[in-house]
This record gives C-alpha cells, structure tokens and sequence, in this order.
C-alpha cells in the first residue's frame, strides 16, 4: 500500500467522528492516535525484553531507563504491561488504562501527547461513546516497521498534516507553508551542494526556528533521502504554539529523529539550541507580527551582548520582528573555516527598504550585504499562501559563496511563475508547478541576468513563454501576434544597494536678508545653519558625494553646504524598481475609436428601446 492509500485509510477513521468534532477538528484525535499506534507497532518486538528488564532493574534499585533503551532498541520505551491490542479486551476500562498506558512512555513521547491534550480528547471520545470504536479501527491498521519504513510512515503522516491544515484555515495560515514554495527552498538551498551530498554515509544538520508542523524539516529529509538514500539528515527545529510543536515532534519521533532536538518556546526571547550552529536552516517566521512582549528581552541581549550575542547589528521597530529572526539564523552559521552554512528565509516586502540610514533595519541590511551573505532574493507570486496575499520574497544566505558570487546579489523576479488552483484555500489562488520551480532554480544555478519573453497570437491569447538572456535575441511572434519582454534576473555588487544620507545646511539669514554669522568658539564667523531649510538627500555608494552635490544641490541653492559630521550609510534593496518595464499608454486615436464604438452602440440600443 502506498502512503496515499495508507494516510486515506487512516483519515477514514474520521467518519467515526462526524457529528461529534467539527472537521477543523478531526486532527486533535487522528494524530496523535497515529503516532500512538506507530509506537505501539515499533515497540511490538522488544515488548516482553522490556518488561523484564524493567521488573529486574526496578527490583535491584537503579534507574532502569537506560537499560530499557538498549533493550528496545530505541530512543524511546513503554513500560505499560498493556499495547493497544491488550487494552481492546477490557472494555470498561478502555479509558482509565489507555491514559495509564500513555503515561508509561518515556519523558519525550509524554510530552507529545500533553501537547495534543491527548486526554481531554480521550475524555470527549469516551463521553461521546465513541472511544472503542475509534481505538479499534486503529488497532486494525498495521504500521509495523517491518511493512512501513520509517520514511513511508514519514510521507503517510505529512499527508495527514497536510489534510488537517486544508481543513482548518485558521491554523493552515499561522502554523502552514505551502509545500511548493518549501520544495523552492530546499532546491535553491542544497543546488551548489550536490557533489557534497552525494557522497555515501554524510551527516548534516539542518534547523527551523519557527518549525510550525515541521514541513519545511521534512521535505528537505525528503530531497536529501531522493538524491542520497544513505545520507542523514539531522533535523533541529524550535516552536511557540503548543499544537504545532506536538504535530512536529510526533513527525520527527515517527521519521526516527531524536525528538530532543525539538525544542517548546519562543525563539527570540529563549533560544533552544544556544550555542549551537548548523549546516543548513530554513524558516518561515510571521509577517508583522510585533516583538513587544518579548522586547525587554531582547533588547537586553542587544545592548548587553552587543555582536557577542544574536542581535548586535540593529532591532528593528517593535511593530515586525520578522528581521530579529533572520540576525538569530545568522548567528546559527558555522564559521566558514568550519565549513560555512547556507539558509532560506521567506520575508515580506517591508525588511527590503524600511527604515532610513542608521535605522535598525537598514543596520541589519547593511550588516549582511557588507559581510558579503546575502545570495539571492526571489520575489514569490502574490496570493500563495493560506493567510495573507501581498508579496513575499525568499532570501537566499550564506557564508560559503562560489567564486563567481563573491561580492554580488541575485535578484529574480518569479511573480509570474505560477499557475490557478483548483480551489482556493484561505487567501491561497496560485501554487507553482515542478516546472515553475525548475525554472527559478536554473536561473539561480545558472547565475545569469534572463529575462521573460511571453509570446501572444493575433487574439491577445499566451502562445508561449520563454527564458532568455539579456543579449539573447526576441524570438519570432506568431502572425499578428505580439511579444512582451521582461526583465526576470539581475546581478547587482553589493554596493550597489547602499546609500549615504547626507545632511544640506542653508544659511540662516537676518530680516535685512544678510547671512548670520557664528559668534562663539568653532563656530565664530562661519554661516550658522537655518534648521527651517534643512534637508537631506540620499546619494549612492557608487557615487562620488561632492559631484553629486554639485550637479543635483548647487544648482538650486548656491549657498547650500554638506554637514559631513550628519552623514550616515543605510542599505535598502528596492526590489521592484529593478523589474518595472514602463508600458505607454495607447495612442488617444485608438482609444477614441473604442469610445466611438461603444457609443455608438449604446446609441442603437436606445433606439431600440424608444422604438
């Protein structure tokens, strides 16, 4: 049985609670039951070994739980008397001795089915009269190991994550990313580490600081088991909400990962791995949100630890903590002496540009583009995922550039690499295809500047698409047809994207129009700046500031001077400006003929009427 046939059999338990749950619902009890009975089916084998010995350790005083690991033969053990088929032959007590059961797992399993409020489930099931036969169905389906791997389980239970997300929109958007766009990541991340990966027996690690159901942990096992079965992944991850840490620690536990490596909390304000740093990272943290509940803490590691701690470069504003995120993956990265690491991030439009020179943002901007990190940036199509439709951009970071990276940015613009769902989920419309994916990450691989030539016939109907470089010629439009050329790749120096902000002083002038002079120390005899006609003007690294000065300042104030002492260097990526392709209007003749016409045959349509 393959995992989809498996994970409809398993979601087919549900009709059991229809009436009863709410289909939002329906996780709450087909999960954890999932990981109860893949446990108990692991297990199975080494049951007996493990009573004995636990009667033996127990009798003789000592800690048994070491000794019932190597007898299981896992990182987890149950020292119950009961499995799931004992406990169907007493009825009665179904619910008193499953709950005793569940308690005789190790620390670690506990915590997942606390997690779930495993037993208030058991109590509304039992209430429902609905426990046995909701137990027994499970008992009925068979996960041994021995007939479902641990990577077949693993696809099974993400088919049923998946189903839950669809489910209920609510959590799908908070705790969900769309698999397409983790596929895009985990492509873009591992591309330049092929020859690496394929090598037999390699270890990696790999971490998500805000791992929601531990998708993006997931299909990066999944890419990495597909192009190298005997390589390991070691998967890391850390997360706030209760649901989601359980469905992502019962993933990890089912995938055979030590669950220790999946940490409850908030990141930002208590890291669960410190000290630690990985190979690979991956996240998806929260658009917006505000960091004000944790900002005491943060702001304390900020000034006390300064770049000894996570957030040295800059804090950005209390109303998006979405940048804190990307300063804690950089200060996961290995030293590039030890190997380098590589993460993607998936951002909203605002950490590009917000924030002025020497603001925060801008600071964090600066700090990764002048330490030569930043890679890539991909701007996602717009409405692709569950809870919100504005646009959102991948961020591609990494202490270990190719040569031919050193010092520059990719840019590419994948807006208009998608395709329609069949139906919308939440603010969901669009989804991108293996092919579209496949596009983005040979653009990205290729490190070239392309562009997009879309190609229409005589109709106005999309004949075809095509990627070509920037010095490529057009290729042939189809009779009365035409041809739209866009800009879809381009390569910046990191300079490119830096500014200095200077300050322009004028003259304050008395009634009688005479420039005032300063009186005292420094200032004595020099003009004295007249705060009322102040102003700034952003000027580009790459420009020369005194020339720059001269031609766009001079001109229109002769009497204006630079306060150099008030310059500052900010960084901003304005990312949209680099893809805008101006579109002229039509000719007013055109226009005025389609009005023509449409009066006209409003004209006939009230003739009609009068007639």
């Amino acid at each position: 049985m393959n995992h989809q046939s498996l994970s409809a059999l398993v979601w087919s338990v549900a009709d059991r609670l229809r009436g009863d749950y709410k289909q939002s619902e329906y996780g709450r009890v087909i999960l954890p039951l999932t990981v109860l009975r893949r446990l108990d089916c692991v297990l199975e084998p080494t049951k007996a070994a493990v009573l004995a010995e636990f009667a033996e350790k127990t009798a003789q005083g000592l800690n048994p739980e070491p000794f019932l690991l190597r007898k299981a033969k896992q990182s987890f053990c149950n020292t119950s008397p009961f499995d799931l088929k004992t406990l169907m032959g007493d009825a009665d007590n179904l619910k008193a001795n499953l709950l005793s059961y569940v308690a005789a797992f190790s620390p670690a399993v506990r915590d997942v089915f606390e997690r779930f409020d495993f037993p208030v489930q058991v109590e509304r099931l039992h209430k429902a009269g609905l426990l046995y036969q909701v137990v027994e169905k499970f008992v009925a389906i068979d996960l041994h190991p021995d007939r479902v791997d641990n990577h077949q389980m693993g696809l099974v239970f993400e088919e049923l994550i998946r189903k839950f997300a669809e489910l209920s929109n609510e959590t799908a958007g908070e705790h969900f990313t769309p698999r397409e766009v983790i596929r895009l990541m985990v492509t873009l991340l591992f591309i330049e580490d092929d020859e690496v990966l394929s090598k037999p027996g390699v270890v990696r690690t790999i971490y998500d600081p805000t791992a929601g159901t531990g998708g993006m942990l997931s299909i990066a096992g999944e890419y990495l088991a597909e192009h190298n079965p005997q390589a390991r992944l070691t998967m890391s991850g850390q997360e706030l909400n209760a649901e989601s840490y359980a469905i992502c620690k019962a993933d990890m536990l089912i995938k055979g990962q030590d669950v220790g490596n999946i940490v409850f909390g908030n990141t930002l304000s208590d890291d669960g791995h410190p000290n630690r740093r990985f190979d690979y990272m991956l996240s998806n943290p929260p658009f917006g949100v505000e960091w004000k509940k944790v900002e005491k803490e943060i702001r304390k590691e900020h000034e006390s630890q300064g770049h000894n701690g996570r957030f040295g470069p800059g804090l950005p504003r209390v109303s998006d903590g979405s940048m804190l995120f990307l300063l804690h993956l950089l200060s996961k990265m290995r030293p590039a002496s030890e190997g380098g690491s590589r993460f993607g991030i998936v951002l909203n439009g605002s950490p590009l540009f917000t924030g002025g020179a020497g603001g925060g943002e801008s600071e964090i901007r600066r700090h990764v583009l002048e330490n030569d990190l930043l890679e890539a940036i991909i701007g996602l199509p717009t409405d692709m995922f569950y809870n919100t439709g504005i646009s959102t951009y991948v961020w591609i970071v990494g202490n270990r550039k190719p040569a031919a990276r050193k010092g520059k940015v990719q840019l590419i613009d994948a807006g208009a690499f998608w395709q329609k769902m069949r139906k919308s989920l939440g603010s969901k419309r669009k989804e991108m295809s293996d092919a579209h994916i496949a596009d983005v990450t040979r653009l990205f691989g290729d490190f070239v500047e392309a562009d997009l030539v879309t190609l229409f016939d005589a109709n106005g109907k999309e004949t075809e698409r095509r990627i070509v470089g920037v010095a490529d010629l057009d290729p042939a439009i189809p009779t009365g047809g035409k041809r739209k050329r866009a800009p879809i790749s381009r390569i910046f120096a990191n300079s490119a994207f830096g500014y200095r902000t200077i300050t322009v002083e004028r003259p304050e002038r008395d009634a009688a129009g005479a420039i005032v002079l300063g009186q005292k120390g420094k200032q004595k005899g020099k003009p004295q700046p007249d705060s009322k006609l102040r102003d700034t003007e952003n000027v580009p690294l790459t420009e020369d500031v005194e020339a720059y000065f001269k031609r766009e300042v001079l001109p229109h104030a002769p009497d204006a001077w630079i306060d150099h002492d008030k310059t500052k260097i900010g960084y901003e990526i304005p990312f949209n400006r680099h893809f805008y392709v101006f579109e002229p209007p039509r000719p007013l003749s055109e226009i005025d003929a389609e009005l023509n016409g449409v009066i006209g045959r409003i004209q006939a349509l009230l003739g009609e009427v009068s007639a």
